[in-house]
């Protein structure tokens, strides 16, 4: 089955960020491809990977990295697919990843999410958005995710309810 995402890590010690996205994925059942490559110590391997994705009808990249927080903004100088950035907690705690990838020059375009675990889901979230607009398959199950998640909500409502009728 053809990928339809595929997500550039700047470093392995970026997976637990996505971890979560990830197992969406796999929820979901969409093809993905995930690599390791460095904007900086591996800047032919990360275009390269561009090529492939789209050689391969990727529709959608994902990049997350930390620091410097490069990678996403390479990735979308080299390809027109839609880039979104994850930035990833760091010494300064993700602030510096944040302003690395919001701000882009204009004319260079990446989508910039939240710093650590949730934007590393919510860039999955937002890439099977991105999808769910020639897919209704995919849009069926992010229908489902969002009920599930109010059904979430309403139940640690009424446990809390039910906690505090003990006290």
């Amino acid at each position: 089955m053809k990928k339809q995402i595929g997500i550039i890590l700047g470093s392995d010690s970026d997976f637990p960020y996505i971890e979560k996205g990830i197992n969406i994925l796999k929820e979901f059942q969409v093809p993905f491809d995930i690599e390791v490559s460095s904007a900086h110590r591996t800047p032919a391997r990360t275009i390269e990977l561009i090529r492939d994705f789209e050689k391969n009808g990727v529709a959608v990249i994902i990049a997350a990295a930390g620091g410097a927080a490069h990678l996403p903004g390479v990735i979308a100088s080299h390809t027109l697919l839609p880039v979104l950035g994850v930035p990833i907690n760091s010494a300064l705690s993700g602030i510096d990843s944040l302003y690395s990838i919001v701000q882009m020059p204009g004319g260079i375009p990446v989508a910039a999410f939240g710093i650590g675990n949730s934007g590393g889901v919510n860039s999955i979230l937002f890439a099977l958005q991105i999808l769910a607009l020639k897919d209704d398959r995919i849009k069926e199950k992010l229908v489902d995710f969002r009920e599930k998640q109010v059904l979430t909500v309403l139940e640690k409502s009424r446990k809390l309810k039910e906690k505090i009728e003990v006290l």
